[in-house]
């Protein structure tokens, strides 16, 4: 007689045990009543102490914070499982199919020998998957911190060729030694003339993201008189 094989993820198997009783009728009124826009806050907070663990180096801590981030997305597919959209199955095969779909070189037949070689198979699959997307900017949260979106949108500046981002600016810092320093003097002469550092930098943001729209339109434009001139 064969015995019965284990779950390959008993711990994870209870975890979501755990939830399911936690939202169940007769569990705990505050689980019962969250929906996905009410835990928005938590799955912020949770992700900048995972940041916080990843960036001290604690496995301890790190071990708990994954926890956490890991706890809201079981609670997110929860709600939805109870509402009869979707399940955390159907959370877990849409990214295995996704990472498959995303990697041809190592699923399939392509070839990307460089992480640049990579990050270029992706960029052109994505491009296939989301034919809606007609700008680099589309898909960016406009929510993210305002350091985080500058370096992201800048790298999107730098695909179009709208600048170029591996040239040093107008101040060539070299390590994030001399950095942080930098950007906390900027930071404490803005507090000091009564100045807002997130909202300046994010009014900066947005004329960086119309000049990119408009150099694409341009682009676009440019490459339709060429196209019906040959």
């Amino acid at each position: 007689m064969t015995e019965p094989q284990s779950a390959p993820h008993p711990k994870l198997d209870e975890l979501v045990a755990v939830l399911e009783r936690l939202r169940a009728p007769g569990g705990c009124a505050w689980d019962r009543e969250q929906t996905h826009e009410s835990l928005v806050q938590y799955l912020i907070e949770e992700t900048w102490e995972l940041v916080d663990a990843i960036e001290t180096g604690d496995k301890d801590e790190l071990i708990e914070e994954l926890g956490d981030v890991l706890y809201q997305v079981v609670f997110h597919a929860d709600i939805a499982a109870e509402a009869g959209q979707f399940t955390l199955e159907d959370v877990a095969a849409h990214m295995t199919a996704k990472m498959i779909g995303r990697h041809p070189h190592v699923f399939g037949d392509a070839v990307a020998e460089t992480a640049d070689d990579v990050m270029a198979v992706w960029d052109d699959l994505k491009k296939t998957e989301k034919p809606h997307r007609t700008s680099v900017l589309d898909g960016i949260p406009q929510r993210m911190p305002a350091l985080a979106l500058a370096d992201k949108l800048l790298g999107r500046a730098h695909k179009v060729g709208l600048l170029d981002a591996t040239l040093p600016g107008a101040v060539n810092v070299a390590d994030e030694d001399e950095l942080g320093p930098l950007l906390l003097a900027i930071v404490a002469s803005a507090k000091a003339n009564g100045l807002d550092s997130e909202r300046a930098l994010r009014s900066a943001l947005r004329g960086l993201q119309q000049e990119i729209r408009e150099f694409e339109i341009e682009a676009a434009s440019d490459a339709g008189v060429i196209g019906t001139t040959d």
